[in-house]
């Protein structure tokens, strides 16, 4: 990953890469966005050491640690609210779908009484989870929740995702240096953030499990 990364962090196309990578995860949750953006902030964290101005001379550092930031962020936002809207409008064949895994319907039904119940903090916590992401985007749309109950949340989501996975990589330069030790130790941190994510978010489904049965939240859909 640093070898492969490392010929774009000097370049401002490092920003183009990490917000598409960002976005697609939300449909491919293979894609590794996350070690992309903690390698990249790894590297912003070795130019800040080791680049030197002449007095009097400006300096750009690339990759910049509050554009990466920002791009992460974004990109985020936006492909939580393009998978919101193409389940939206799924139809029957994307209920279909979701019917055919057993945790797409469990998220599905624990969701969409969460954010009704304002318990978006869900989808904070959600985006940390190995593909977290997707099901909660997915299922919100699916489950027609408004639009004022589920961006916001995925706004306060991805901008702490982003701070996260960059103060991750920054420090874990800064402490460790920026080599593999740094850039592993990192990641580590940022799976097992995971893993600790997904266990809270699986313990709604379990608790709601019984009254989602008597009250679907798959029912007349909400207006946006």
């Amino acid at each position: 990953m640093l070898e492969s990364v490392g010929a774009l962090t000097g370049s401002p196309w490092i920003y183009a890469v990490v917000a598409l990578s960002v976005l697609l995860d939300v449909f491919l949750p293979v894609l590794p966005s996350g070690v992309l953006v903690i390698t990249a902030a790894t590297a912003a964290a070795a130019s800040t050491t080791t680049v030197t101005a002449a007095a009097g001379e400006a300096t750009r550092q690339v990759p910049s640690l509050l554009v990466l930031t920002l791009c992460a962020a974004t990109a985020s936002v936006l492909g939580d609210l393009v998978a919101y809207r193409l389940a939206w409008r799924g139809g029957e064949r994307l209920d279909r779908a979701i019917a055919r895994s057993r945790r797409l319907t469990s998220a599905q039904e624990s969701l969409g009484t969460a954010l009704s119940r304002g318990g978006g903090a869900l989808v904070v916590v959600a985006r940390f989870a190995p593909a977290g992401r997707s099901v909660v985007s997915l299922g919100a749309g699916a489950a027609h929740r408004k639009v004022k109950e589920f961006l916001p949340w995925s706004a306060v989501a991805g901008v702490a995702w982003a701070v996260y996975s960059v103060g991750l990589g920054y420090f874990g330069g800064q402490w460790l240096g920026a080599g593999w030790l740094g850039t592993a130790v990192s990641v580590l941190a940022l799976f097992l953030a995971g893993a600790l994510a997904a266990l809270v978010v699986r313990r709604p489904a379990h608790t709601s499990a019984a009254p989602a049965t008597t009250a679907p939240v798959t029912g007349a859909p909400a207006g946006t």
